[in-house]
């Protein structure tokens, strides 16, 4: 009997030797043809459109500069500001409560948030905003009372609501009813045991929602809120209809008297870029804060 060597069976413990020694391994970079093809274009197009902003005399930066930082334009950048941040904070306070109504066990609350939020989706804004700036011609007076009865005083509603308070009137109503269709996607988002193991514990239900739901529900209402905030921001330019003072209005006023429309308008453009920048930049620090100890 003898024994006798296999070719075929060293060359291949040879390769499989070499295999586990993975230093002796090539490394071959992945190339990517298209990525780099991609590039070149998106640079081109850029360039493009840099030269185009830096000859063409259509832009009349000259004036674009003279305007850009002018008081009547500063003035109407603070007012958008201040309308954005009242739509904000009075929107979303709102928006809250109408969230936990349509989440609590009560038929009559949740009959009645549902109902804010079908009607205030339903309208545009800008019907909105017109129907409060014209409050004093569909009810002159109001009289406090009873109930399609005698009424024990009543004022007239001329001077009750001017063009500021119906145009943060409007746009906080407006937006709480989409911010509560926000916060109660962010609870739902919030696994119902960790309530179930909080009220075992005998945690009262506020704190529970405090220290519990909400941080957590935060990390999912961040990003649609943030949207929300930065739309309102922009979307403040509808106001110009009630011949409020803000950043559009203002831009339409001064073009409508010297007749440079472009300038202007790219005024208003980079003053909009500017502070939806600002907001972006706040919304990712906020966002990284209530992130600690998330896994990504």
């Amino acid at each position: 009997m003898s024994l006798t060597s296999d070719p075929t069976l060293g060359a291949t413990a040879q390769v499989s030797g070499a295999a586990d020694d993975y230093g002796a391994l090539e490394v071959v970079p992945v190339r990517h043809p298209w990525r780099w093809a991609a590039i070149a274009v998106t640079v081109v197009v850029l360039a493009q459109f840099a030269h185009g902003f830096a000859t063409n005399t259509g832009w009349e930066w000259e004036v674009f500069a003279r305007f850009f930082t002018a008081d009547v334009i500063l003035k109407a950048v603070w007012v958008t500001v201040q309308l954005t941040v009242y739509g904000t904070a009075l929107g979303f306070a709102l928006g809250i409560v109408l969230a936990f109504m349509r989440l609590s066990a009560s038929p009559f609350l949740k009959g009645v948030a549902f109902g804010y939020i079908w009607a205030f989706r339903s309208i545009p804004l800008i019907v909105q905003l017109l129907f409060w700036f014209n409050l004093s011609y569909l009810y002159d007076r109001l009289q406090f009372g009873v109930p399609f009865g005698p009424g024990f005083f009543s004022f007239d509603t001329m001077g009750l609501v001017g063009a500021m308070s119906a145009a943060v009137l409007g746009l906080a109503l407006h937006q709480a009813a989409y911010a509560a269709e926000i916060v109660r996607g962010g609870v739902l988002a919030v696994e119902s045991g960790q309530l179930e193991a909080a009220a075992a514990l005998g945690i009262p239900r506020l704190r529970q929602i405090r220290r519990i739901v909400l941080p957590q529900a935060m990390r999912s209402i961040l990003p649609n809120a943030a949207n929300e905030v930065i739309s309102l921001f922009k979307g403040t330019s509808i106001v110009s209809v009630m011949a409020i003072g803000e950043l559009f209005y203002q831009v339409q006023v001064i073009y409508g008297r010297n007749g440079r429309v472009v300038p202007l308008l790219m005024v208003a453009t980079a003053w909009y870029i500017l502070l939806t920048t600002v907001l972006s930049v706040l919304q990712h620090y906020v966002e990284r804060h209530f992130s600690k100890g998330a896994t990504r």
